[in-house]
């Protein structure tokens, strides 16, 4: 799945079943359900997961605690607009799916 694919998902009521964890949570965030989004990013225990995780905290603008995920994710707290944070996610999240 490509980032258009995934764009085009977000019209639908259920995310694609083929989605790992970590792409359900930024799916779910897209869709404007933060609590879903955490959920699933939470189950994720792997990297993505922990990603994922530390930019929803960023977004909800708990930069201690996104600061705690990024830190286990081994990603640099990012300092871009959430948007371009998310779609840089979704397209390495996507790239490692192929």
């Amino acid at each position: 799945m490509d980032l258009v694919t995934f764009r085009t998902s977000l019209t639908r009521a259920e995310p694609p079943p083929s989605l790992n964890l970590a792409l359900r949570a930024l799916w779910f965030d897209a869709k404007g359900d933060w609590e879903a989004a955490h959920a699933a990013a939470q189950a994720d225990e792997g990297g993505a997961g922990d990603w994922v995780h530390a930019y929803l905290h960023r977004k909800e603008g708990d930069a201690s605690n996104a600061a705690y995920w990024y830190r286990r994710a081994r990603k640099p707290f990012f300092s871009a607009s959430v948007d371009a944070e998310w779609q840089e996610i979704a397209v390495a999240l996507l790239a490692e799916c192929r």
